[in-house]
């Protein structure tokens, strides 16, 4: 081992420690770097007075000495390092207090004829795009239409005359309010997700493709063209399946839901039932009518009509529903005359359209959140 140049290694050190104290020996140059930057915190005051050491100043044996005057450097480092670190935990911090905020929950709108508007701005040009989000609202006139999609969602085609506003765009629910005019839905979120809101009734998607239209009365009118959707309005409920239609009307709510290749005089009579009849005579009359125009698929109907009508009628509707779409086993006469739920859940499920337990399940999620409706 070369102890004679580690010795004169140490001591060139040593020297250097000198220089930070009283300006002799030779100069670092990464010290006089530190000094200039550290220059602005220089004290006019004079170094403390430390007791002189008791153990030797220099051990050899090591590349590095370990010294008093090396330990009077750490308070100066010290505070260098303190700086260093106050000021990167400054960046820190304003740079986690600076995020780009989130991209705004909505539905994409594109312009597809005329010049849509969300709120006073027009969406115009060959590619006219824009945000839809909640609490705007998107109006078409006469002479517009447009798109709106979502990709977690679906799409929605708005026809010439419509007024939209979006009200939620929750995790487990996207719902929007039809003030007027048309849409076409094509939705692929899981069923129940999606909830429109009418002036007359609240429709929800149960996996399907549908057409909504709201007059300027507030009177609507659902076709089903894929799937089912839930009609409601406080406790009047209707299921509407593909190939189906059901209206609606201010105060009163959902109709009777039917099959649009039925007869004339059976849609006729079951409007009038469900918007017109004001005495028990033409109620009975119309439900009379009803009944001798069914075919098997307008069982249907009649499984609607089982709730809508009086304790004499519902025994006639039973007679006739029995041989269009025999109940399972299970479901009684005397159960469907008390309106028991659960067989009429039964027979529902029996005609073959859904499981009537899809909608009862997101009946109870959503309906917490459903807006008071009008009676």
């Amino acid at each position: 081992m070369d102890t004679g140049n580690r010795g004169s290694e140490n001591e060139a050190l040593a020297r250097n420690d000198d220089y930070l104290w009283d300006g002799s020996g030779d100069p670092d140059p990464e010290i006089q770097k530190l000094e200039a930057l550290l220059g602005k915190f220089r004290q006019d005051r004079p170094a403390p007075v430390f007791p002189e050491p008791t153990a030797p100043e220099v051990v050899r044996e090591r590349r590095w000495t370990f010294s008093p005057r090396r330990v009077r450097l750490f308070p100066a480092l010290a505070a260098t390092a303190a700086a260093v670190v106050a000021v990167a935990a400054a960046i820190f911090l304003w740079h986690g207090n600076t995020r780009l905020p989130p991209a705004m929950a909505g539905w994409d709108v594109s312009r597809v004829a005329g010049s849509p508007r969300i709120g006073r701005t027009t969406i115009s040009g060959k590619d006219g795009t824009s945000r839809l989000g909640v609490g705007e609202v998107l109006e078409t006139d006469h002479q517009s239409r447009a798109t709106l999609q979502a990709d977690e969602v679906g799409q929605i085609e708005v026809d010439p005359g419509t007024r939209l506003r979006l009200l939620t765009m929750a995790a487990g629910l996207k719902r929007i309010a039809l003030d007027r005019g048309t849409i076409h839905t094509y939705i692929w979120a899981p069923a129940g997700q999606f909830v429109v809101d009418t002036p007359s009734a609240t429709t929800v998607d149960l996996g399907c493709a549908y057409t909504l239209h709201v007059d300027d009365s507030g009177a609507g009118l659902v076709r089903t063209s894929l799937g089912w959707v839930g009609f409601k309005l406080n406790g009047h409920e209707a299921f509407i399946p593909a190939g189906a239609a059901c209206a609606t009307r201010p105060k009163i709510g959902p109709g009777t839901p039917y099959f649009e290749d039925a007869t004339p005089l059976f849609r006729a009579a079951l409007t009038r039932f469900d918007f017109e009849d004001s005495t028990p005579q033409q109620r009975a009359a119309d439900v009379a009518l009803v009944l001798a125009e069914a075919r098997k698929p307008d069982a249907l109907t009649l499984w609607h009509l089982l709730v809508r009508v009086d304790e004499t009628e519902r025994s006639l509707v039973y007679d006739r529903l029995r041989p269009l779409a025999p109940p399972p086993a299970g479901v009684t006469k005397e159960g469907i005359l008390r309106l028991d739920q659960p067989m009429l859940d039964l027979w529902w499920n029996a005609l073959g359209f859904d499981d009537v337990a899809v909608w009862r399940h997101w009946e109870r999620s959503w309906s917490r959140t459903a807006p008071v409706q009008e009676k």
